[in-house]
């Protein structure tokens, strides 16, 4: 038996139509820790990072760094995480990629999400 469908007036608006979902209403499953590191520069021998967990990131964002394949969506997922200004100061310092690799890695653990899975995927 489907789930009945419910209707309330939108004062804003005046919509008082029935809907099947109210997307407003949804919550995280997992708490959204923010994720810390370390990274010297010349400027900064030991400057912090903070990265917004994954799942709390603006998809539309991830989805557009995904056309850019693995490498553009991984990129993308750190400007998304630090924000535009602290990553500009991240991309100051060259990294080789065994270490951005190995950051990703721990970001995406931090986060519970495995290697390779999907962000947009349920578990039911």
């Amino acid at each position: 038996m489907a789930a009945p469908r419910t209707a309330t007036k939108n004062p804003a608006t005046g919509d008082d139509q029935p809907f099947d979902f109210n997307l407003n209403t949804v919550q995280a499953e997992v708490e959204l820790t923010p994720f810390r590191f370390l990274w010297a520069s010349k400027a900064n021998p030991n400057r912090r990072f903070t990265m917004k967990h994954l799942q709390d990131l603006d998809s539309w964002e991830l989805i557009a760094a995904a056309e850019g394949g693995d490498l553009g969506a991984m990129v993308g997922a750190f400007e998304a995480a630090m924000g535009k200004e602290q990553f500009k100061d991240f991309r100051a310092t060259p990294i080789p990629q065994y270490k951005l690799k190995a950051l990703f890695d721990a970001y995406r653990k931090h986060c519970g999400a495995a290697e390779g899975e999907e962000q947009a995927s349920s578990d039911s």
